[in-house]
């Protein structure tokens, strides 16, 4: 549906306020779809993100600073996000023996456990495909990275 209809405005100053509205409002509309998949996880999307992170990392453990550096919400607060990880039992927090300062942050089993059953009934192209063919959404990926320079 177009963003006119699904905003039910079409003032727009130009195509390029047009574009960062359509954005926008893409970006709630995918959190929408995604948020349903990980609330039966009683995870967050950013939390989602940590896993994700932590499991291609498995098993060198990571850093704080390595798992911001990788997150895709920059504005995301990963120390409190790694703390409701541990608490439900998805990730382990240690010291690390070379450097006492640094914390090493690992994916639990449980964790693991979580991330597989969700890659099975949990595809992101199942969002997409309806809409978009795979070139289509190469495309849009091309223009998204060149979007941002």
């Amino acid at each position: 549906m177009r963003i006119d209809d699904e905003i039910q405005s079409s003032k727009f100053e130009d195509n390029y306020h047009k574009a960062v509205v359509n954005v926008t409002y893409t970006y709630g509309w995918l959190s929408n779809a995604f948020r349903c998949q990980f609330e039966r996880y009683n995870l967050t999307q950013q939390q989602f993100n940590i896993l994700r992170i932590l499991r291609g990392q498995y098993p060198k453990p990571a850093t704080i600073n390595l798992l911001k550096e990788r997150m895709l919400d920059k504005m995301s607060d990963a120390s409190r996000i790694v703390d409701r990880l541990v608490q439900k039992g998805l990730v382990s927090r240690c010291t690390n023996s070379k450097d006492r300062r640094a914390v090493d942050i690992r994916i639990s089993e449980k964790g693991m456990e979580i991330l597989t059953k969700l890659d099975i009934e949990f595809k992101t192209k199942d969002v997409l495909k309806n809409n978009l063919t795979e070139e289509e959404a190469g495309q849009l990926s091309d223009l998204l990275d060149k979007l941002r320079g």
